[in-house]
């Protein structure tokens, strides 16, 4: 088998584990376990918390210590049992630890695959800038794929999703020792912690414009964790409703949510245009107004005839919110800065938004759809038209607030399309 294919099973795996469980563990904590939603969005908020930190002190045990696809093997190892534990798990703040040792492990593993991937493909003599996005394609595919299992096979309010996740990353662990050696690169480690979290970059909060920027990257990256959150928890809850009970998005919401992940492959091939024509403000104002559309449409629609079209337009929007943001603001990043510090730019940005951003989100809109609920009965429209509103504040705040010349960006379309 060629490094090619070995790798996107590699990348497949990846993602697979974590979408048998991301979109779908928070309805089985609400529905089965019966967490209140702060508890959920403390649970969730894990992810944050180890993405604050972890990825960089892995990091540089891979570059100085440790080889890159034995420290990918360890961590997997790790997953595997805090996932199974998790799956014995019925109380909050158990599951919180069980899944913050499955996230301290598990999230440095997503920038350990990329550096095995590109090692390989170089040792290969394989370009990577054309040769990984299809590498990388397989890990949204896989993602799909557990999501599609998990639903179909009727496991979403089951703790079998912890215990395929958790198999999938002992496979995947084994998997790792086939993969070719990744050499510790030493010269490379010569960065401090300070410089892989983007510490070194903290430069930037004096200048206004980059200031606003990353405040705002940390306010989006609480709206991400939204929808990760209560997407499915939300959808599996008009089985309270009779006339629902019997609906197919009831019975596999997660097919439903997997429209999502399809239209972030879409949209990610527009950005190009969208950056050269538009510019960043724009692009990132579009992100926005998604985020508003995203909610606002699960707050009008509902499994019947003609409200599965809301849903279904919530989904396809998903990809403009996502995508518009993530990709194009580390685009941003790796335009404005400093040479000298642009690692740390995009570290700084990957903490602001998958870190800090991440965890106060997990933990405010637990407290909101708590807040909206009575008797445990929880008042979707109202909490999905709350972070509708959030959205749409955050896109007025932006426009006035965020000053950028838009010919800045005309060399944008340039570097993405090399």
């Amino acid at each position: 088998m060629g490094i090619a294919s070995r790798l996107k099973i590699m990348s497949f795996m990846q993602y697979f584990i974590w979408g048998s469980w991301l979109v779908t563990l928070g309805s089985y904590m609400i529905n089965t376990l019966h967490f209140s939603g702060a508890n959920v969005g403390m649970v969730y908020s894990s992810k944050g918390l180890a993405a604050i930190i972890m990825p960089a002190l892995v990091g540089i045990v891979a570059d100085k210590w440790l080889r890159a696809e034995r420290a990918y093997c360890l961590c997997h190892l790790i997953c595997a049992g805090a996932l199974g534990y998790a799956a014995h798990v019925d109380q909050p703040g158990v599951m919180f630890w069980a899944m913050l040792v499955n996230a301290m492990a598990f999230m440095p593993t997503i920038a350990l695959s990329n550096s095995i991937s590109y090692y390989c493909l170089e040792k290969a003599g394989m370009d990577t800038v054309s040769c990984f996005p299809p590498i990388r394609v397989f890990g949204t595919v896989g993602f799909i794929v557990a999501m599609w299992a998990i639903s179909l096979m009727g496991f979403e309010l089951s703790n079998v999703q912890l215990y395929i996740a958790s198999g999938s990353s002992f496979i995947l662990a084994v998997y790792a020792l086939t993969l070719p050696p990744v050499p510790c690169a030493k010269n490379k480690a010569q960065q401090s912690l300070a410089g892989k979290l983007g510490l070194n970059a903290l430069v930037l909060f004096k200048q206004p414009l980059m200031m606003v920027f990353f405040l705002f990257a940390m306010l989006l990256g609480a709206v991400l964790q939204i929808t990760n959150t209560f997407g499915s928890p939300f959808l599996h809850d008009f089985i309270r409703d009779p006339q629902f009970a019997d609906s197919f998005i009831v019975k596999y919401p997660s097919l439903l949510l997997s429209v999502s992940q399809m239209s972030e492959v879409g949209f990610i091939l527009t950005i190009p245009y969208f950056l050269k024509r538009y510019g960043i403000k724009v692009v990132m104002l579009m992100s926005m107004i998604a985020w508003m559309l995203r909610f606002g449409l699960f707050a009008v629609g509902d499994p019947s005839a003609s409200g599965v079209i809301f849903l279904l337009l919530s989904m396809i929007v998903y990809g403009c919110a996502f995508d518009f943001f993530n990709i194009s603001g580390s685009v941003f990043v790796e335009q404005e800065v400093d040479p000298a510090i642009r690692s740390s730019a995009q570290g700084l940005f990957m903490t602001m938004v998958n870190g800090i951003g991440a965890w106060v989100g997990s933990i405010l809109s637990g407290m909101a759809v708590d807040y909206f609920s009575v008797d445990g009965v929880k008042h979707w429209p109202t909490i999905w038209l709350v972070f509708a509103a959030y959205a749409l504040a955050l896109a007025v705040l932006f426009l006035f607030s965020f000053h950028y010349r838009h010919q800045l960006d005309k060399t944008l379309h340039t570097s993405l399309s090399h």
